[in-house]
């Protein structure tokens, strides 16, 4: 008897337990062309995509057989701008379809030990970019995360004091360097705009990272930090709220990503959620009208875009890329766009397009199952029915039906 089961391959496993899988009766989006491939199938070899085609009239022997009973596949969503510090938030972002992420930064390298146990096949994912700590003024508590920045608790300003911290990150092996162009718009007593390291000190950070080979993503609500960030060399704009029309042409011409994480902005404004806080709520309500100017102003210049739901996929959180890919379409963005946001786009700016972000034979098998067409629906990115990550089958929650 067959029952209707969610299989969960999160915990501590191995890679040796991936199984061949031939994935059957599917209608593939491919995250490259406006078309769905329908009566299609796909064979998945170890870590990687193997064989794409029309579906076979005899199951494959040594392959484990999925009925994908018609619906819809396509790569695994990326989620550019996260917080992930646990297995269990890694398990939730896994679960929602999110089958790679780029760090922006976490305490202590959480992110460096997820990336590392993802890699080995410990866990079936997601794969990250991890980011290690925050190049910021003010290290806090992250201080505690390395002995070697106990120099760093009057702040980390000076061109050796930026190079230190960008150099540890780098030791532990971190894959970006994330850095702070103005202040953070979810604490009520800074003000998003105010910028806080000037154009010279992001040089130096950006140079520093180019050292070991690393982009440098930069944090920035407001235009003077975020113009700062462009001129510098940053890779992406998190955020980038009251970017102006001069400041987003400088980014298209250099090839700058803006990741504008609209569904932080969304959860500011209404009250629980992540932040609760009547001075956010207002500030939220303000600020959405400018990040949504701004997301349109780039849409239109054709400043290349990704999503990310910054947030650290607590039990408590709800923004999902899903929802943020939602947004995109609801400020003008077709569904395709927004798809390739969140596939081709984010493998792009995270600079692993040749591993991952469409459904191509040797890339990884990263791979969800949607019960409709997105490119007709994009909230069918909301019900994820299975998640295949690196080769393993990490979530499937077919048939409905009992045998």
């Amino acid at each position: 008897m067959k029952y209707v089961v969610l299989t969960l391959i999160l915990g501590i496993t191995s890679q040796a337990f991936s199984q061949n899988l031939y994935v059957k009766n599917v209608k593939i989006f491919d995250s490259t062309s406006e078309t769905i491939q329908k009566g299609s199938a796909i064979k998945v070899k170890g870590r990687t995509i193997e064989w794409i085609g029309t579906q076979l009239k005899d199951d494959p022997k040594e392959y484990q057989i999925i009925d994908g009973q018609g619906f819809y596949i396509m790569s695994g969503m990326i989620d550019a701008h996260t917080h992930i510090s646990d297995l269990n938030a890694a398990k939730r972002a896994l679960l929602s379809g999110v089958t790679t992420v780029r760090s922006a930064s976490t305490s202590s390298f959480q992110d460096v030990s997820l990336a590392n146990l993802a890699e080995k096949g410990v866990i079936a994912g997601p794969d990250f970019i991890s980011a290690g700590i925050y190049v910021t003024p003010n290290l806090g508590e992250t201080i505690l995360a390395d002995s070697r920045l106990a120099n760093l608790s009057a702040g980390v300003n000076s061109e050796e004091e930026l190079r230190q911290v960008v150099k540890i990150n780098a030791d532990r092996g971190t894959g970006v360097i994330k850095t702070r162009g103005t202040e953070r718009a979810g604490l009520p007593e800074t003000d998003p705009r105010q910028q806080t390291y000037t154009l010279e000190q992001l040089k130096i950070v950006i140079d520093e990272a180019s050292k070991h080979k690393l982009g440098v993503m930069v944090h920035a609500h407001g235009d003077e930090g975020g113009r700062a960030a462009v001129e510098a060399g940053a890779i992406s704009i998190e955020h980038g709220t009251f970017l102006s029309i001069e400041t987003l042409k400088l980014m298209k011409s250099k090839g700058t990503y803006l990741v504008p994480t609209i569904i932080t902005i969304e959860d500011l404004k209404i009250p629980g959620g992540e932040y609760s806080n009547p001075v956010l709520e207002l500030r939220g309500k303000f600020m959405m009208k400018e990040a949504e100017r701004t997301f349109q102003d780039a849409l239109a210049l054709g400043v290349k875009m990704a999503t990310g739901a910054d947030n650290d996929y607590s039990a408590e959180s709800t923004t999902r890329v899903s929802l943020e890919a939602e947004h995109f379409v609801r400020l003008g963005m077709s569904k395709f766009q927004a798809l390739q946001a969140a596939t081709i786009n984010g493998a792009d700016l995270l600079g692993i397009e040749q591993k991952t972000g469409t459904i191509e034979i040797g890339k990884e098998a990263d791979l969800i199952l949607l019960p409709k067409n997105p490119l007709e629906d994009i909230m069918a990115l909301q019900d994820v029915l299975m998640v295949i990550s690196n080769g393993q089958l990490a979530l499937k929650r077919i048939p409905f039906a009992l045998d």
